[in-house]
């Protein structure tokens, strides 16, 4: 047993579409297959054991049945049910999808340990994205991965940096529509992003969370993700945002921004200490999930050629891109700040014996002391990344070889490359 987890308009249902159509192509008879929505409004009035209860006495009787659970949380009591269904059908396979991931996960840790798995589906990596739109792949060795760039010659750096070049073209309307499969095929952008912030946006905001927590306030609640919207990437102060929202107080905002992170619009990274003090005052950065879901309820209209905008889209992806390839693993990603006044390492990954920190500067121009942290703290990373806009912006740092240049097209897609191959960690 499999739940799927992940924002509106992901795919997961589709993934469900795509396994049933593939069951079928493999002789699966057709009456073994159940579909259920539990969205479906007539659905939602029933009871999870009744709805079996009709499929086996109208449509198929035995256990060697593959269901299909779409939308699970609005089932009453369906972790219990999914347990019996496991315990008493023994030749069953099932999957399910939800938009709430802590409360998915929550209920599967509870009681169901052992018997089924949370698949976290975030949306579309640059590779993938790449992928759907039909880009001709680079010639690229088939175990290349971003920590086997520096291992190459510097001629060899310089031909696959000269492959994945054209790729560059694709990656400005990346950053602008997201990782959305509709928005990515969509060739009326305006209409997409309407679409965007009227499902994926207002539902979640106005419907599915109100309906998981039994919240109180939705203008509240909305207040508080616009702002996060106009900050995202940036360090968040509690207390700032329930004085700056006049009338919400601080368990409000913490409460709130939690429920936010569970129906994946947002995500919060947690600072994580390299120099062995510890962090006397935790404040978190919010990243916003995914471009599309920001630009739509922002709509800012000067993206492309706003260079801070352009930014925060780059570090937005490059931290989504990092926090999903090690999200089947024990990782810790988060973020590094020496000081209040002092400069900051944008992601930091830790698991195992295993340290990457990667700063984004996603700029024509910018300068890097020796002072600055990703420089300071190269030395006991295993990885140091210095994510760059220009495409011939690679290579070793001149006074900090230790430290790779790349830039943020070409780390995002080798990055999607090495998974899509195989090649993990």
């Amino acid at each position: 047993m499999v739940l799927l987890t992940g924002a509106r308009r992901i795919g997961k249902t589709t993934i469900m579409y795509q396994m049933i159509e593939s069951l079928l192509a493999q002789g699966a008879a057709a009456n073994r297959i159940v579909y259920i929505s539990f969205d479906h409004p007539l659905l939602k009035l029933c009871r999870f054991d009744i709805i079996l209860d009709v499929y086996r006495q109208n449509i198929y009787p035995d256990d060697d049945v593959y269901y299909f659970f779409d939308e699970i949380q609005y089932a009453a009591d369906w972790d219990a049910w999914l347990k019996t269904l496991y315990d008493t059908n023994l030749q069953c396979r099932a999957v399910a999808t939800g938009s709430a991931s802590p409360v998915l996960a929550g209920k599967a840790s509870e009681s169901g340990v052992g018997r089924w798995s949370v698949l976290a589906i975030p949306t579309l990596s640059f590779y993938e994205y790449c992928g759907l739109l039909g880009v001709e792949v680079p010639e690229l060795p088939s175990d290349l991965k971003p920590s086997g760039l520096p291992m190459l010659s510097p001629q060899e750096q310089t031909m696959s940096f000269q492959r994945l070049s054209p790729l560059m073209r694709y990656f400005n309307r990346y950053l602008t529509v997201g990782g959305f499969p509709e928005l990515a095929l969509s060739k009326d952008e305006y209409f997409a992003q309407r679409i965007m912030r009227d499902d994926v946006v207002d539902k979640v905001l106005k419907r599915d969370i109100p309906a998981l927590y039994n919240i109180r306030s939705i203008t509240d609640l909305e207040k508080i993700f616009l702002y996060l919207c106009y900050n995202s990437s940036n360090l968040i102060n509690m207390e700032a945002i329930s004085q700056e929202l006049a009338g919400v107080t601080r368990p409000t905002v913490e409460r709130y921004i939690q429920y936010l992170a569970s129906a994946n619009l947002i995500y919060i990274s947690n600072p994580i200490d390299l120099g062995g003090k510890k962090i006397l005052k935790s404040q978190p950065k919010i990243y916003i999930a995914d471009a599309a879901i920001r630009n739509a309820v922002i709509m800012q209209e000067d993206l492309l050629t706003n260079a801070t905008e352009m930014g925060i889209m780059a570090e937005t992806a490059v931290y989504k891109h990092v926090r999903a390839h090690y999200d089947r693993q024990t990782a810790h990603v988060g973020y590094y700040r020496k000081g209040s006044k002092d400069g900051k390492i944008d992601v930091v990954v830790e698991y195992f014996n295993t340290r990457i920190v990667i700063e984004v500067k996603y700029r024509e121009h910018y300068s890097l002391g020796e002072k600055a942290p990703i420089v300071s703290q190269a030395d006991n990373a295993t990885h140091a990344w210095l994510i760059t806009k220009r495409d011939d912006d690679f290579g070793p740092l001149v006074f900090k070889p230790v430290v790779y240049r790349i830039p943020a097209y070409a780390f995002l897609y080798v990055l999607g490359y090495a998974e899509h191959n195989g090649n993990k960690g």
